[in-house]
């Protein structure tokens, strides 16, 4: 990898650059709260703030019992925004995540009633234990920041983060998701079993009460929203794209993948790189940062091939492989 201490920033553009220092007041804040629930997990809460930062929606995947809610309560409960709660069960509906019109028997007339994506923050508990077409409902949303029923759309507030959990899909009750569900995550995370020290501080504090009932705000939308901005602003040089295009580019040509990354990935593994820049302290990316990423990022939406699965090669192995291959320009 390239040596950090170079200025990759050759060619960079003259306006104004990103606020790094009021990116990491925020970024700080909102960590130091959700680790007071979540503990032993840094890497895991370094995920979460990157997707929040880069615009992004994170899928977290585990066992169940591991604290995947309880990070997405933790993170949600750190902003004083709105925030919804979606439980997916096999008879949730479209409409309930939606909205749905119903007719006023008063006026006469058909009155929209938001669904659970209304919020600054929607966290989808067990995302994966409803129908695809009750995850379908998500798409748009997702992807677009808007809602539309009855051929009329509905602008979602920014930020606009959804929180994903689901289970293996191996086990009982679940659903596979959809190809166009995952492309629409930024990340996907584990959360893991915790470190002894961990579960024995968690088991010391938490049995009497739950850690969320004391956690308070330590931020807002407005100042989220300068920070989602002033990521925007983080330089990404020409070579460093072209870094990140030649790891997409590589599943998308491996014999070993039946579906490779999108060009949706690609911009998500961008984007994700400039949010973690900021969080590192600099105002442009480095090979180190896509490179780091690019698993969290790409694996989730790889498939490997029928071969390649008979003989144990997973999405994250075929793409460790591929990220070592790629050159740096």
């Amino acid at each position: 990898m390239t040596d950090p201490t170079s200025d990759p920033r050759a060619g960079a553009p003259a306006p104004a650059t990103a606020d790094v220092d009021a990116i990491a007041r925020v970024a700080g804040r909102i960590r130091e709260n959700v680790e007071r629930v979540i503990e032993g997990k840094p890497d895991v809460v370094t995920a979460a703030l990157v997707v929040l930062l880069a615009e992004g929606h994170l899928l977290i995947e585990d066992v169940p019992g591991v604290g995947k809610t309880m990070l997405s309560k933790a993170l949600a409960r750190s902003i004083d925004c709105t925030v919804r709660r979606i439980q997916f069960t096999p008879d949730l509906l479209p409409s309930d995540v939606t909205g749905v019109s119903v007719f006023n028997q008063d006026t006469r007339e058909f009155e929209f009633r938001p669904g659970g994506v209304f919020a600054n923050v929607v966290v989808g508990d067990e995302i994966n234990r409803a129908s695809p077409k009750t995850q379908s409902a998500l798409l748009e949303c997702m992807e677009e920041r808007q809602v539309t029923v009855d051929d009329t759309t509905y602008a979602l507030e920014t930020p606009f983060l959804v929180i994903a959990t689901q289970n293996p899909v191996e086990m009982e009750g679940t659903y596979a998701l959809p190809e166009a569900q995952r492309d629409r995550f930024m990340a996907r995370v584990s959360m893991g079993y915790p470190v002894l020290s961990a579960e024995l501080a968690m088991l010391a504090g938490h049995t009497s009460a739950s850690p969320l009932d004391d956690l308070e705000p330590v931020t807002d939308a407005a100042e989220v929203r300068k920070a989602i901005a002033s990521v925007g602003r983080v330089h990404v040089a020409d070579a460093v794209l072209r870094y990140a295009l030649g790891i997409t580019g590589a599943t998308r040509a491996s014999a070993e993948l039946r579906l490779g990354a999108s060009p949706r990935a690609s911009l998500h593994l961008v984007r994700a790189a400039k949010a973690f820049a900021a969080l590192q302290g600099r105002d442009y990316v480095i090979p180190d940062d896509v490179a780091l990423l690019a698993p969290s990022v790409l694996a989730h939406r790889l498939i490997p091939t029928l071969g390649a699965a008979e003989a144990g090669r997973t999405g994250d192995r075929i793409l460790a492989d591929l990220i070592a291959g790629v050159p740096v320009a």
